[in-house]
C-alpha cells in the first residue's frame, strides 16, 4: 500500500503543467486603429500596425479575413509583435502581394529562426494572386526556444500583407505557472490525503 501511495505521490510531481494558449482576431478594433497596446493585457504589443476592416479599408475579395471582418496590415515597415513572456510558439494567417518572412528572437534580440511563405507564391490575392496559392496562408515558429519578439517583413515600405488571427503558447518561463514550492505543497498535501485514504480502506 505504501508503494502505491508513493507511485501516486511520484506522478503528482511529474505532472507537466498544460501552456497556455491565446488567439488574437483583431475584431475588437476599429478600421483604421493604429495597434499597440490594445492587446497588452494579455501580454502582446505591436508595431507598424494598422486595422483594415472588410468593406471599408480592406478589399476583402483579394485579401479574405480568415475569420469575421477585420486584419491587420504593415504599416510603414515591417510588424514587430512583442510578448510580455516568452513563447514556445507563435504563427498567423497571411494573405500577401510579395513574399512574406516571419523572424522570431529570445529576449537578448538573438535570431531564434525564421520562416518564409510558400515557394512559388509570389501573391496568393484570391482573384489575382500566383495560380495555385491560396490566401490565409498559415506561417509557424516553434520549437526553436522561448520567443520573445516576432517581426514579419513584406515590402520594405509596407502595404504588401495583411494578418489574421495570431495564435500564441506561452512557455512553462510564464510567471502564471507556480513555484516549485508551492507545486511541492500541493502535491504532498494531496499524497498525504491519499496515503490516509489508503490507511483507512487497509483498516476495514
Amino acid at each position: 500500500m505504501r508503494r502505491r501511495a508513493f507511485s501516486f505521490f511520484f506522478a503528482l510531481t511529474t505532472i507537466a503543467l498544460p501552456s497556455l494558449a491565446a488567439s488574437i482576431n483583431f475584431d475588437s478594433l476599429d478600421d483604421g486603429d493604429l495597434v499597440s497596446n490594445q492587446f497588452s493585457g494579455v501580454g502582446v504589443t505591436f508595431q507598424n500596425a494598422i486595422v483594415l476592416g472588410s468593406g471599408i479599408s480592406l478589399n476583402e475579395f483579394e485579401f479574405p479575413p480568415r475569420s469575421n471582418f477585420n486584419v491587420i496590415s504593415d504599416n510603414g515597415g515591417a510588424i514587430s509583435i512583442l510578448f510580455a513572456s516568452p513563447q514556445s510558439s507563435v504563427s498567423a494567417y497571411f494573405t500577401y502581394t510579395e513574399v512574406v518572412t516571419m523572424q522570431a528572437y529570445d529576449a537578448s534580440s538573438t535570431s531564434l529562426g525564421s520562416v518564409t511563405s510558400l515557394a512559388g507564391c509570389s501573391s496568393n490575392l484570391f482573384l489575382s494572386g500566383t495560380a495555385g496559392c491560396s490566401p490565409n496562408e498559415q506561417l509557424g515558429l516553434s520549437g526553436i526556444g522561448a520567443i520573445s519578439r516576432v517581426t514579419i517583413t513584406g515590402n520594405a515600405a509596407g502595404g504588401s500583407f495583411v494578418l489574421d488571427d495570431l495564435n500564441f503558447d506561452v512557455t512553462s518561463t510564464s510567471s502564471e505557472v507556480p513555484e516549485p514550492s508551492t507545486l511541492f505543497l500541493v502535491t504532498g498535501g494531496i499524497a498525504a490525503l491519499a496515503m490516509r485514504r489508503l490507511r483507512n480502506r487497509q483498516i476495514r
